[in-house]
């Protein structure tokens, strides 16, 4: 049997979908016809034997292993699909509709996969946890509707409930693993009520819970069971952070034994929202990700002690391999898509993987491989799968445009090869890595250093712009001592550098302040030229208008200007400009105002070089676009037929394109 189950993933994209072998081929299952329209879901059988995707108007299962057609499902408008643990079930979800007679729609179905009979149908209108759950031998199946918990046995679908429980208040309920199956009823925080967990025995349901945990700030609750089903982990979280820490609520994380002899909060050391948790397939520990950016990732034992703290770290994910030999820690999301990768005995990093825009990630079923996929509609751009090894070494990349779901084929851990005592090496890569290496752009990571505006970048950078490591003039420390220039208010037409800029070389006047270089005239933008002005006489009009005193009349003092009134001669005094000429200073027929500092630096042919790169860089990026498929413009289309003579006009510059 462990010959049968060969390693495969399947994908499922807008325009395509497919089954694919692993290592060290990577080719499609033979046997397997895509369909001619989007396929709307797919799922494996968690024994990995069987497969089934979603159409419009039918669903079809097949045979994993050779991709032969078992049945073909005439029910349209099927949008999630799921087998039960042993792949003797196949239950379909579609959206309630209202029927003309006024009966309530059976939109929850479950079939036979290998007659193809429809068994059993409900009413299922959310389609969050629409499914039902059965224990891993599918001798019970339950399902919550409307606060009570329905037990049916599957060899018995028609004489319906078998037993049922109800629980005032139940929003989710979670069947565990393993031999003996309990069930976990969640019933959130209400009017002051707080929120609790129960856990029942399946074969004792009417009994009393074997065990109970209240707590309040839980809104709402995931739980998660370890492999045994002996212990769950409840993760809890608000709608609201009432101490506005965070936007999406705080979250709490509690431990319960299914026994009841065990149960306590996980009492975490670094403020922030819980990010992952996971248990190890051991079901002795899990690990957590926990706290505000750099997230802290710690392993705990069944009993909540610290086993090991991996330090703090930009990760939100954490995973272990079927084996619990590796564990993957890597940060999705906003976050840059490193995957560091640890061995569980020695608790060393064997690497560091780089996957960014990543959506999902799983580890193979062996525990050797990691398929990472970026999907849409989170990410439109880039979509595709790539299969690392837990070495870090890139196996096979597949690229596929708006990629919609990718996953392993599941095997069970008794029939996947085992892992060994030592790291296994990585095979030979596929030749889709080598291809994929050909054709992407190289991107060369941009050198850190000082900010420049757009108008500083290029081949000739003026010395003004350059730190004076890169050849820029020192900086000339300021009178003040202070490290920043003095930016005090300036009134010159120049532009800074030159004679009349605050800044640049011109006198001072002996009070601090500089004089303009113009000639030691003081320019006002907008003001009409300075003029002598003449006063109406005595009798003329407008003459006999006093001016309004503002104050007590100051005596004037020897060689003061008039004030522009008449004199007693009928003669009107000269007002004085307010342009006070200084001895030394340039006037404007005496000189030329210098060129812009660096202007003499710029090197034209360097310039022209600069433009003709950025006309090839456009081309290459048009063909791109073209080798993508896309339709381009007459206008774009003529701008690639001249990359010739750009060549051409480089190659007589001296330059070598």
């Amino acid at each position: 049997m462990a010959s049968q189950l060969s390693q495969q993933y399947a994908f499922r994209a807008q325009k395509s979908m497919g089954l694919v072998s692993g290592t060290p081929t990577y080719m499609p299952i033979e046997g397997f016809a895509v369909p001619d329209v989007p396929a709307r879901t797919y799922h494996y059988s968690p024994d990995g034997r069987l497969f089934a995707y979603a159409l419009p108007t039918v669903v079809r299962i097949f045979l994993a292993e050779g991709a032969q057609l078992l049945q073909e499902l005439s029910v349209p408008n099927i949008i999630e699909l799921k087998f039960s643990p042993r792949g003797t079930y196949l239950s379909t979800w579609e959206r309630p509709v209202k029927l003309e007679d006024g009966a309530q729609h059976k939109n929850l179905r479950v079939f036979s996969a290998s007659t193809g009979e429809e068994l059993i149908s409900f009413t299922q209108k959310s389609q969050e946890n629409w499914d039902l759950q059965y224990t891993m031998s599918e001798s019970h199946a339950i399902r919550l509707v409307a606060q009570e918990i329905q037990v049916y046995r599957p060899a018995e679908w028609g004489k319906g409930i078998a037993d049922k429980l109800r629980v005032e208040g139940a929003s989710m309920v979670s069947l565990s693993p393993g031999l003996n199956p309990s069930v976990a009823v969640f019933v959130a925080e209400k009017k002051g009520a707080p929120a609790v967990v129960k856990i029942y025995g399946l074969s004792t349901l009417s009994g009393a819970p074997t065990c109970s945990k209240t707590f309040y700030k839980a809104d709402r609750a995931q739980i998660k069971w370890n492999d045994l089903g002996t212990q769950a982990l409840v993760l809890t979280q608000t709608e609201v952070d009432n101490s506005n820490m965070s936007y999406y609520g705080e979250t709490g994380m509690y431990l319960l034994s299914a026994a009841g002899n065990f149960d306590c909060r996980v009492t975490l050391d670094k403020e922030g929202p819980i990010h992952d948790v996971s248990w190890s397939p051991n079901s002795k520990e899990f690990g957590v990700v926990y706290g505000y950016m750099p997230a802290k990732t710690t392993l705990f034992d069944q009993r909540v002690r610290t086993l090991h703290d991996f330090g703090s770290s930009p990760h939100n994910f954490i995973s272990f391999n079927p084996q619990g030999r590796l564990v993957a820690l890597a940060g999705f999301g906003n976050l840059a898509g490193k995957i560091d990768i640890f061995d569980r005995r020695t608790l060393t990093k064997i690497c560091t993987i780089d996957a960014p825009n990543t959506s999902y990630c799983e580890w193979s079923p062996c525990g050797r491989f990691l398929l990472t996929a970026t999907l849409s509609p989170r990410l439109r751009v880039d979509n595709g799968m790539k299969v690392w090894h837990c070495t870090g070494g890139l196996m096979h990349v597949q690229l596929v445009e708006e990629l919609y779901q990718a996953s392993w084929r599941p095997t069970p851990l008794d029939q996947a090869p085992p892992f060994g005592s030592t790291i296994p090496a990585a095979p030979q890569p596929s030749i889709s890595v080598l291809t994929a290496a050909l054709t992407a752009k190289s991107v060369t990571p941009k050198p850190a250093g000082a900010y420049r505006p757009p108008g500083a970048r290029g081949l000739a950078t003026p010395a003004i712009f350059k730190r004076e490591d890169e050849g820029g003039a020192p900086r000339m420390p300021t009178g003040s001592g202070s490290a920043t220039p003095p930016r005090g208010y300036n009134r010159s037409s120049n532009p800074p550098g030159s004679m009349g800029h605050a800044n640049g070389a011109a006198p001072s006047n002996g009070n601090g302040h500089y004089q303009n270089g113009n000639g030691g005239r003081r320019h006002v933008p907008g003001a009409a030229p300075k003029t002598p002005s003449t006063a109406p006489a005595p009798g003329a009009e407008g003459g006999d208008k006093k001016p309004k005193k503002k104050g007590k009349k100051r005596e004037k003092g020897p060689g003061e200007a008039g004030s522009g009134a008449a004199t007693p001669t009928g003669e009107a005094s000269v007002r004085p400009s307010i342009d006070v000429t200084v001895v030394g200073t340039q006037t404007p027929g005496q000189g030329s105002v210098p060129p812009t500092p660096g202007a003499e630096l710029l090197d034209p042919v360097a310039k022209k070089v600069r433009n003709l790169n950025k006309k090839l860089k456009a081309i290459d990026e048009l063909k791109e676009k073209a080798n993508r498929g896309e339709r381009l413009e007459a206008t774009q289309l003529k701008k690639m037929e001249g990359e010739a003579e750009i060549r051409k006009e480089l190659s007589s510059l001296g330059i070598t394109a």
